[in-house]
């Protein structure tokens, strides 16, 4: 089974369509023949395939090879920045309409769910709440809360209790970007910015030692890690020469990276065989980025040329989501 683990959806339940008095929610709309999403003042135009309708996306996905999706929220749509009930509040109307597609699509259909992270023991009441319902996986979490990686104290009730509940935590960044004006041009704010967040919120994950801490969570990072591991060899001398880096790790900085999951979202299979190479191939989940502008077009394709078995990676995912466990 070949199975797509970076698939966005916006459920109906939280569109604008859904409660029109509602500003906060998003309004998903045609242009030119393409889904334009305006939410708080900003239009994404970056959405070149289905976003919102199921059964259309299981199609496009099945035209790529995909046997089964893994549904997250649309990254603005976890709502890092509101205050932690609103998020409370919005991130359970897509849980609640996720685990009914689940439901409805045994077998295809697998999703990650959204807590409110900036407030770490709320999201952890909502995660053990959201796992014990079993229909999701697990949650996505934006990569920064408010400027502030992943790795900081704040979110420790959150990272013991998806350790304790076995949840997949998919770290994906906020498209927020940096407040650098180079990164408003080129579309430098995605081809960089992105990456850029997940690299940085990893490697404080691991300097942090909360990886260490919790050697039994199951992270995946987004976009192959974005460029952590090929700062491996920075991080590794930092911890060994550096106080202000090696203070809280123990171990080297390789143990913590070998434990978190990429996907395949390179768009690089030389790039991704690094990847696979040094995290192991079971470390490793196809991706496709659906249904942004940046998606790999041909994941399965992808994933054969960097020399690994897409059927592999998929029984790699069936592990970490339970796949067959909710009926």
């Amino acid at each position: 089974m070949i199975v797509d683990c970076h698939v966005h959806v916006i459920v109906p339940e939280i569109t604008r369509d859904a409660a029109p008095r509602e500003a906060w929610r998003p309004l998903v709309r045609v242009e030119d023949g393409r889904q334009v999403v305006e939410m708080g003042g900003r239009a994404i135009r970056a959405v070149v395939h289905e976003f919102v309708d199921v059964e259309a996306i299981l199609d496009q996905r099945a035209s790529a090879g995909i046997d089964h999706v893994v549904l997250s929220p649309l990254v603005t749509l976890l709502f890092g920045d509101a205050e932690p009930e609103e998020a409370l509040e919005r991130g359970r109307i897509q849980n609640a309409a996720l685990a009914r597609i689940v439901r409805a699509h045994p077998g295809r259909v697998s999703a990650l769910g959204a807590v409110p992270v900036q407030d770490g023991a709320l999201a952890a009441r909502e995660l053990r709440a959201v796992m014990a319902d079993g229909a999701l996986a697990g949650v996505e979490v934006p990569a920064l809360v408010g400027g502030t990686p992943l790795g900081d104290e704040r979110f420790e009730p959150f990272w013991e209790a998806a350790e304790a509940t076995g949840a997949l935590v998919f770290i994906h960044p906020t498209t927020n970007g940096f407040p650098v004006p180079a990164m408003q041009e080129l579309y430098l704010f995605n081809l960089v910015g992105n990456p850029m967040e997940t690299t940085l919120t990893a490697a404080h994950m691991v300097l942090s030692g909360l990886l260490e801490r919790h050697p039994r969570l199951r992270v995946l990072l987004a976009h192959g890690g974005g460029a952590v591991l090929a700062l491996r060899g920075r991080l590794r001398h930092g911890h060994a020469a550096v106080a202000a880096a090696g203070g809280r790790l123990s171990e080297g900085p390789d143990a913590s990276l070998a434990r978190l999951h990429y996907d395949t979202i390179t768009h690089d299979p030389g790039l991704l065989a690094v990847v696979a190479t040094f995290a192991g191939a079971e470390r490793v989940l196809l991706g496709s980025d659906h249904p942004f502008d940046m998606a790999d077009p041909d994941p399965v394709a992808t994933a054969r040329a960097a020399g690994l078995d897409p059927d592999e990676l998929g029984a790699n995912a069936a592990r970490l989501l339970g796949l067959g466990a909710v009926a």
